[in-house]
């Protein structure tokens, strides 16, 4: 089976290689609410680490445990722990991010059925000169704790280990991204959304190996039809229904900016003598999520316009959760800063489901557009 094949299989059928793994290999399994729970630290006990998602589908279980004004995605991911989807996981850790993951968090523990939990202390204010060293310390209680829960310790080899297996994920799918350069890209928006999900359920030694099997394969690839290069941006957004919706139109989306594309494997953990706070100076580092951009110089701002120069792109689409408070408070910055950058945006408020023909009517006019140039 073709690499791209095995990556849509996970993605879609990431419950069933979560138990296929644990029954495979006799590990734990451990969920996460937030890409910035530190997971080199889980893999270097031996524990997979899988991200809670939602299954964008009407549900109507989490009415009497979540506000119906927090976001879908919040509701949605509680959803599928009521529901016992996740029925395999053997611990919830939960990184300091929004108040509405955090309610998705306090009540999972509270209604699902969980052996393990752990809520991380994440810096806000990760521009400050202590964040780094907060964070090690933080990094710190969170090693002695997955070290209770697994019953041994974790060495500086074992960090040194998951450290390098991350670090050669996340070069191999910048180097997948970087094909997406060329004015024919020979891997679609919707293919590579799938990689990078399915690395966030898959023991990352086997997801290299795909990757590797895949950069070959696309070598030989016939090239895509080329489309309005586009940029996808804000609020969590892994339906990959949407992105194969705006291709279908003549869209190209050539790159992202959000948690479920190049803010999880952007930057590597640098060189250091102590693992923990190599670790952590690469969430640090990493491009921020408008939570954690607190800064008078908003450092997602050049990100996110030096990322579009040079993926060439025309337009960008902003996806925003409804109710989604940090991002829709990112908005107008981006959007200012793109107009400046002369790239046109489009905002697309989402909830559990695509409103298929708002939306088209919208992007397609958007492409439209941008493909006469105006």
């Amino acid at each position: 089976m073709k690499a791209l094949e095995q990556f849509h299989q996970v993605a879609v059928g990431r419950h069933q290689y979560a138990k296929e793994w644990k029954s495979r290999t006799g590990g734990k399994v451990m969920g996460y609410l937030c890409t910035y729970v530190p997971e080199e630290l889980a893999y270097a006990a031996g524990v997979l680490p899988v991200r809670i998602m939602g299954s964008h589908q009407p549900q109507s279980v989490t009415d009497n445990f979540v506000f119906s004004m927090w976001c879908a995605y919040c509701r949605d991911c509680l959803a599928q722990g009521l529901l016992g989807r996740y029925d395999y996981l053997d611990g919830i850790v939960y990184a300091q991010t929004c108040q509405h993951i955090r309610q998705t968090f306090d009540s999972w523990l509270e209604h699902v059925p969980i052996g393990f939990s752990y809520d991380m202390y994440m810096p806000s204010s990760l521009h400050l000169p202590l964040a780094a060293d907060c964070l090690t310390g933080e990094m710190s209680d969170f090693k002695k704790a997955i070290e209770g829960w697994v019953g041994r310790s974790i060495s500086n080899l074992d960090l040194e280990r998951a450290i390098e297996t991350y670090n050669t994920n996340r070069n191999l799918m910048t180097q997948v991204y970087e094909l997406r350069r060329g004015t024919t890209p020979p891997i679609t928006g919707v293919e590579a959304m799938e990689m990078v999900l399915a690395s966030m359920f898959m023991d990352k030694e086997e997801h290299n190996g795909l990757l590797r099997q895949a950069l070959v394969e696309m070598e030989g690839r016939k090239a895509q039809k080329p489309g309005v290069r586009l940029m996808l941006l804000g609020s969590e957004n892994d339906d990959t229904d949407l992105v194969g919706f705006v291709e279908s139109m003549g869209g190209q989306i050539v790159v992202d900016d959000h948690c479920t594309g190049t803010r999880y494997f952007w930057g590597e953990v640098p060189a250091k003598e102590d693992p923990l706070a190599a670790i952590a100076q690469r969430y640090v580092d990493r491009p921020p999520c408008p939570l954690k951009d607190l800064s008078a110089d908003r450092k997602r701002l050049h990100h996110v316009v030096n990322l579009a120069g040079e993926y060439g792109v025309k337009g960008a689409i902003i996806i925003l959760e409804k109710f989604c408070d940090p991002h829709e408070y990112d908005i107008p910055p981006i959007q200012n800063a793109l107009r400046e950058a002369d790239i046109p945006t489009l905002m697309l408020e989402v909830d559990a489901t695509i409103p298929v023909g708002q939306f088209r009517t919208r992007i397609e006019a958007f492409l439209e557009m941008l493909d006469v140039g105006v």
